[in-house]
């Protein structure tokens, strides 16, 4: 057995804190209510990310419920709520994100976020206007969703083990490699480098295929609610965990060459119910 399920985390509205859960449905389109929401730019028509802190590092100090299929409860900064549905949502978000947005549970056509350069934000800070990638959502995903790539993003206990191990402050912080399952293994290292490829089931028939690496991007550096801002949450992974995301990189993924990596992103080849303590075996 490679280990089990030690958390299950969704984000109903993507680049917003999310929620842990104890169970969840998990479809070819990834966990039930899973990023089934974006807010999106009225200037550019692209999709709002912390991937650019510039100017949209504060949706992480939002986080979200999922009330129903359709529907989450954002909570701000201030411990007040609004529903995404509630007829303001749009001017409250405006207010506090200082652009205007909308908020919309329809992907545009041909859905794109920016994602900056991260080395980049690493050099010039958070506020600097730095290089950035056209990313465009969810190549590797059924349509509905504002999923990065693929439908499911998991990470290790023992890579988050072995990022604390490098790291100056002695501790790693899920919240801000943003994972769906966080899978506790009795591994160490970064054990999901040799997982390209290879097939996993969770549970009694939850079946996954691991189809790529999770390139880090600027968000584990950023301030996630009472998180502090931490460089070294990427830089960790920029020294000692360079690797190339895909055999061969595409459009799909922002670069060719290695990057700092963490955790992989997966496919649903069959669907199921996956709880926290259910089993982790490889096919």
């Amino acid at each position: 057995m490679l280990g089990t399920v030690a958390v299950v985390r969704r984000y109903p509205v993507k680049s917003m804190l999310g929620e842990d859960l104890a169970e969840a449905d998990v479809s070819r389109s990834g966990l039930a209510r899973d990023r089934r929401l974006a807010v999106v730019s009225r200037r550019t028509g692209k999709v709002a990310s912390a991937k650019y802190p510039r100017l949209w590092r504060d949706m992480l100090t939002l986080s979200a419920e999922a009330l129903d299929d359709a529907t989450a409860r954002i909570t701000l900064p201030d411990g007040k709520t609004v529903s995404s549905t509630d007829p303001g949502v749009d001017e409250v978000l405006s207010g506090l994100l200082g652009q205007p947005v909308t908020l919309t549970g329809t992907p545009p056509d041909g859905a794109t976020l920016d994602r900056a350069v991260p080395e980049a934000v690493l050099r010039d800070g958070i506020k600097a206007e730095v290089p950035a990638m056209l990313i465009e959502l969810g190549a590797a995903a059924p349509p509905g969703t504002f999923v990065d790539f693929a439908p499911l993003h998991l990470i290790t206990t023992a890579t988050l083990d072995r990022i604390a191990e490098l790291s100056p402050y002695r501790r790693a912080d899920l919240e801000r490699y943003r994972p769906n399952i966080v899978i506790g293994t009795g591994g160490s290292g970064f054990t999901e480098n040799d997982w390209l490829g290879r097939d996993l089931r969770i549970g009694a028939d939850h079946v996954l295929r691991v189809i790529a690496q999770t390139p880090r991007c600027a968000v584990p550096t950023l301030a996630h609610g009472e998180l502090p801002r931490d460089a070294e949450a990427l830089r960790v992974l920029a020294r000692h965990n360079r690797v190339s995301p895909l055999p061969q990189a595409g459009p799909e993924l922002p670069q060719a060459g290695p990057e700092p990596c963490a955790g992989v992103y997966a496919e649903v080849l069959h669907p199921g119910r996956i709880s926290t303590g259910d089993p982790v075996r490889w096919l």
